[in-house]
């Protein structure tokens, strides 16, 4: 599997933890506990990449480094 750095965080708004993938716009999963959102994220990276290849859309490459942010 192609490895993307994920953000796993706990939201009080949404009372679950969210799983982003920063690499893959608009992907990101919730789960009621940290193992439960990082299985969500795995799926959602899955779907999101056979939703890219389906439309013929770009998929990044990982950049396989900690994300830097402003």
């Amino acid at each position: 599997m192609i490895k993307y750095e994920t953000i796993i965080f706990w939201s009080d708004q949404d009372n679950a933890y969210i799983g982003e993938v920063p690499e893959l716009p608009g992907c990101m999963a919730h789960g009621d506990s940290y193992e439960a959102a990082l299985a969500n994220v795995k799926e959602a990276i899955a779907l999101w990449m056979e939703t890219a290849n389906e439309f013929g859309d770009p998929i990044p490459e990982p950049k396989g480094r900690r994300l830097v942010y402003a």
